[in-house]
Protein backbone atom coordinates (compact mmCIF):
# COMPACT_ATOMS: atom_id res chain seq x y z
CA UNK A 1 0.00 0.00 0.00
CA UNK A 2 1.20 3.43 -1.09
CA UNK A 3 0.41 6.16 1.38
CA UNK A 4 0.51 9.76 -0.22
CA UNK A 5 0.55 12.52 2.20
CA UNK A 6 -1.19 16.08 1.07
CA UNK A 7 0.56 19.30 0.98
CA UNK A 8 -2.18 20.69 3.58
CA UNK A 9 -1.45 18.45 5.83
CA UNK A 10 -0.26 20.30 9.52
CA UNK A 11 3.42 20.15 10.05
CA UNK A 12 5.05 20.91 13.43
CA UNK A 13 7.12 24.06 13.64
CA UNK A 14 10.33 24.07 14.83
CA UNK A 15 11.09 27.20 16.78
CA UNK A 16 13.04 29.47 15.58
CA UNK A 17 16.10 30.94 17.13
CA UNK A 18 14.88 34.04 17.67
CA UNK A 19 11.92 32.55 19.30
CA UNK A 20 13.53 30.98 21.91
CA UNK A 21 15.67 33.80 22.47
CA UNK A 22 16.32 35.49 26.30
CA UNK A 23 15.72 38.77 24.36
CA UNK A 24 11.68 37.47 23.00
CA UNK A 25 11.17 35.80 26.25
CA UNK A 26 11.67 38.81 28.02
CA UNK A 27 9.85 40.72 26.07
CA UNK A 28 6.78 38.09 26.54
CA UNK A 29 7.63 37.67 30.53
CA UNK A 30 7.52 41.88 30.85
CA UNK A 31 4.45 42.09 28.93
CA UNK A 32 2.58 39.80 31.09
CA UNK A 33 4.04 41.29 33.99
CA UNK A 34 2.28 44.41 32.86
CA UNK A 35 -0.81 42.98 31.96
CA UNK A 36 -1.06 40.81 35.51
CA UNK A 37 -3.65 41.85 38.17
CA UNK A 38 -2.53 45.06 40.41
CA UNK A 39 1.18 44.17 38.59
CA UNK A 40 1.89 40.62 40.79
CA UNK A 41 3.19 38.07 38.96
CA UNK A 42 3.51 34.34 40.29
CA UNK A 43 6.94 32.91 38.80
CA UNK A 44 6.11 29.40 38.30
CA UNK A 45 2.73 30.09 36.46
CA UNK A 46 4.69 32.49 34.62
CA UNK A 47 6.98 30.17 33.64
CA UNK A 48 4.19 27.76 32.60
CA UNK A 49 1.97 30.06 30.41
CA UNK A 50 5.22 30.92 28.44
CA UNK A 51 6.26 27.51 28.57
CA UNK A 52 9.49 27.71 29.88
CA UNK A 53 11.31 24.68 30.52
CA UNK A 54 14.38 25.66 32.06
CA UNK A 55 13.30 27.88 35.34
CA UNK A 56 16.76 30.11 35.77
CA UNK A 57 15.92 31.77 32.52
CA UNK A 58 12.69 33.45 34.25
CA UNK A 59 15.35 34.31 37.40
CA UNK A 60 18.17 35.73 35.16
CA UNK A 61 15.16 37.99 33.52
CA UNK A 62 13.87 38.60 37.17
CA UNK A 63 17.23 39.40 39.01
CA UNK A 64 17.86 42.12 36.24
CA UNK A 65 14.49 43.93 36.38
CA UNK A 66 15.34 43.82 40.11
CA UNK A 67 18.47 45.40 40.01
CA UNK A 68 17.47 48.23 37.58
CA UNK A 69 14.60 48.98 39.48
CA UNK A 70 11.45 47.69 37.49
CA UNK A 71 10.22 44.91 40.02
CA UNK A 72 10.23 44.36 43.43
CA UNK A 73 9.88 40.73 45.18
CA UNK A 74 6.50 40.47 47.07
CA UNK A 75 7.42 36.71 48.14
CA UNK A 76 9.41 33.86 47.48
CA UNK A 77 7.96 32.91 43.89
CA UNK A 78 6.08 36.49 42.98
CA UNK A 79 7.10 39.76 42.11
CA UNK A 80 5.86 42.97 41.16
CA UNK A 81 5.77 45.42 38.67
CA UNK A 82 6.89 49.08 40.08
CA UNK A 83 7.12 50.06 35.94
CA UNK A 84 4.85 51.60 33.67
CA UNK A 85 1.30 49.45 32.54
CA UNK A 86 1.26 48.29 29.48
CA UNK A 87 1.37 50.30 25.96
CA UNK A 88 3.09 53.34 27.97
CA UNK A 89 6.68 52.55 27.78
CA UNK A 90 8.72 55.53 27.82
CA UNK A 91 11.84 55.77 25.93
CA UNK A 92 14.08 55.23 28.87
CA UNK A 93 11.77 52.34 29.89
CA UNK A 94 12.34 50.85 26.09
CA UNK A 95 16.23 51.56 26.16
CA UNK A 96 16.90 50.03 29.38
CA UNK A 97 14.84 46.59 27.83
CA UNK A 98 17.18 46.70 24.55
CA UNK A 99 19.94 46.92 26.83
CA UNK A 100 18.47 43.76 29.20
CA UNK A 101 17.84 42.12 26.28
CA UNK A 102 21.23 42.67 24.76
CA UNK A 103 22.85 41.28 28.49
CA UNK A 104 20.58 38.08 28.53
CA UNK A 105 21.73 37.07 24.91
CA UNK A 106 25.14 37.55 26.04
CA UNK A 107 24.88 35.21 28.89
CA UNK A 108 22.97 32.98 26.95
CA UNK A 109 26.25 32.52 24.90
CA UNK A 110 28.49 32.74 27.59
CA UNK A 111 26.86 29.69 28.80
CA UNK A 112 26.65 27.83 25.95
CA UNK A 113 30.66 28.09 25.57
CA UNK A 114 31.02 27.05 29.19
CA UNK A 115 28.68 23.94 28.69
CA UNK A 116 30.99 23.39 25.14
CA UNK A 117 34.32 23.59 26.89
CA UNK A 118 32.94 21.46 30.20
CA UNK A 119 31.82 18.38 27.45
CA UNK A 120 35.17 19.05 25.80
CA UNK A 121 37.16 18.50 29.21
CA UNK A 122 35.17 15.69 30.12
CA UNK A 123 35.70 13.74 26.73
CA UNK A 124 39.57 14.84 26.94
CA UNK A 125 39.76 13.42 30.63
CA UNK A 126 37.54 10.67 28.65
CA UNK A 127 40.39 10.13 26.32
CA UNK A 128 43.44 10.62 29.38
CA UNK A 129 41.96 7.54 31.51
CA UNK A 130 40.73 5.20 28.70
CA UNK A 131 44.34 5.41 26.96
CA UNK A 132 45.82 2.32 27.71
CA UNK A 133 49.40 4.29 27.75
CA UNK A 134 48.40 5.35 31.13
CA UNK A 135 47.24 2.30 32.35
CA UNK A 136 50.17 2.84 35.10
CA UNK A 137 48.47 5.58 36.54
CA UNK A 138 45.48 4.48 38.94
CA UNK A 139 41.99 6.37 38.39
CA UNK A 140 40.93 9.58 38.61
CA UNK A 141 38.50 8.31 41.57
CA UNK A 142 40.68 5.62 43.40
CA UNK A 143 43.43 8.14 43.20
CA UNK A 144 41.37 11.04 45.00
CA UNK A 145 40.12 8.32 47.70
CA UNK A 146 43.45 7.16 48.49
CA UNK A 147 44.95 10.84 48.98
CA UNK A 148 42.30 11.88 51.28
CA UNK A 149 42.21 8.68 53.41
CA UNK A 150 45.37 10.17 55.35
CA UNK A 151 48.23 7.22 54.53
CA UNK A 152 51.39 8.04 55.77
CA UNK A 153 54.12 7.59 53.45
CA UNK A 154 55.08 4.72 51.43
CA UNK A 155 52.06 4.14 49.03
CA UNK A 156 49.99 6.74 50.34
CA UNK A 157 53.03 9.13 49.51
CA UNK A 158 52.72 8.12 45.63
CA UNK A 159 48.91 8.05 45.23
CA UNK A 160 49.24 12.07 46.76
CA UNK A 161 51.92 12.49 44.15
CA UNK A 162 50.21 10.73 41.08
CA UNK A 163 46.85 12.59 42.23
CA UNK A 164 49.20 15.82 41.84
CA UNK A 165 50.37 15.53 38.58
CA UNK A 166 47.03 13.65 36.94
CA UNK A 167 45.47 17.49 38.37
CA UNK A 168 47.91 19.55 37.03
CA UNK A 169 47.57 17.21 33.33
CA UNK A 170 43.59 17.78 33.74
CA UNK A 171 44.48 22.10 34.56
CA UNK A 172 46.88 22.08 31.42
CA UNK A 173 43.89 20.08 29.33
CA UNK A 174 41.40 22.91 30.62
CA UNK A 175 43.67 25.84 29.31
CA UNK A 176 44.40 23.90 25.82
CA UNK A 177 40.34 23.59 25.30
CA UNK A 178 39.42 27.03 26.38
CA UNK A 179 39.00 29.91 23.54
CA UNK A 180 38.84 32.53 26.00
CA UNK A 181 40.65 33.86 28.74
CA UNK A 182 39.34 32.04 31.66
CA UNK A 183 40.07 32.93 35.83
CA UNK A 184 41.92 30.72 37.35
CA UNK A 185 39.08 30.37 40.19
CA UNK A 186 36.74 29.09 36.76
CA UNK A 187 39.04 26.75 36.55
CA UNK A 188 39.32 25.20 39.88
CA UNK A 189 35.66 25.14 39.86
CA UNK A 190 35.45 23.02 36.81
CA UNK A 191 38.40 20.56 38.12
CA UNK A 192 35.74 20.55 41.23
CA UNK A 193 33.29 19.55 38.95
CA UNK A 194 35.15 16.71 37.37
CA UNK A 195 36.53 15.67 40.15
CA UNK A 196 33.06 14.69 41.30
CA UNK A 197 31.56 13.23 38.18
Amino acid sequence: NIRYVSDSAPHTKTPSRHEKSLGLLTTKFVTLLQEAKDGVLDLKAAADTLAVRQKRRIYDITNVLEGIGLIEKKSKNSIQWKGVGPGCNTREIADKLIDLKAELDDLALREHELDQQRVWVQQSIKNVTDDSNNSPYPSLHSLWVLAGSGLSCGQGCFNTIALLKLLVRLYIQILFVTYTVIHSTICSEMLGRLLVT
